[in-house]
């Protein structure tokens, strides 16, 4: 290998490793942070989309919705104590019971329709049926077809399923946790690592605090969610 051949391979080597990290929460929302300091009348209206399962959509026991106690609602009233002067609206286009592969195929239609500002994904603890081939195949499509229109995306890993044992090495959630971040840093964009934090809780024996049904955060669990989001539009 002459030294130009090399040279390339170390540049394009470099440059590979350089994208292939997850987006700096410091710095990825640097714009829409700004627009959320402006006041009427040059502000506009800040769209937060919160795609996925179950969780985002606030279903905790029993079939009950607890809309205002999940974590997209969470983030708004958090936010709004940030920025005071900011319109935002959240929008929750999670349904209960789907995967990514049922979210991708209506994505088109019924999330970027939304026009999102940010775009939060949130299927894994679901796409354990699909199986992980074909959920980073829907993956995939969603973040591409966000990003082609410049929208700013943050993927979210599972929370619990107490039937999981999140402190062995190598369950399914963590199998799709792992494929979760591979895909935060092959794209450059943004990751809340819900597993990461529960997986703490449990190794200290309180998990159930934070669970209101075997596989549904409460209040508590949503809280722990909803604040590493909001890291993402700290000041």
């Amino acid at each position: 290998m002459n030294k130009i051949t090399l040279f390339f391979a170390l540049f394009l080597g470099l440059t590979f490793k350089i994208r292939a990290q997850i987006a700096d929460s410091e710095t990825y929302l640097s714009d829409l942070k700004k627009e959320l300091v402006i006041e009427w009348p040059k502000n506009r209206t800040i769209n937060l989309v919160f795609h996925g399962h179950s969780v985002p959509a606030g279903y905790w026991e029993n079939h009950e919705v607890h809309t205002l106690e999940s974590y997209p609602n969470l983030v708004l009233a958090k936010l709004k104590e940030k920025y005071p002067y900011a319109v935002i609206n959240v929008i929750v286009t999670a349904i209960g019971g789907e995967n990514s592969l049922s979210g991708q195929k209506r994505f088109e239609q019924e999330v970027l329709v939304h026009k999102p500002d940010v775009l939060f994904i949130d299927y894994a603890l679901n796409d354990r049926g699909a199986g992980l081939e074909k959920a980073k195949e829907a993956w995939e499509k969603m973040i591409q077809s966000a990003l082609s229109k410049n929208i700013k995306i943050i993927l979210l890993t599972p929370s619990p399923d107490q039937r999981v044992d999140i402190k062995t090495a190598g369950n399914d959630l963590e199998l799709h946790t792992n494929q979760i971040i591979k895909l935060a840093e092959t794209h450059h964009i943004g990751l809340v690592d819900s597993y990461a934090q529960f997986k703490k809780i449990a190794i200290r024996g309180d998990l159930v605090k934070y669970m209101a049904s075997v596989n549904h955060p409460n209040l508590a669990g949503h809280q722990l969610i909803a604040n590493e989001l909001v890291k993402w539009f700290t000041k």
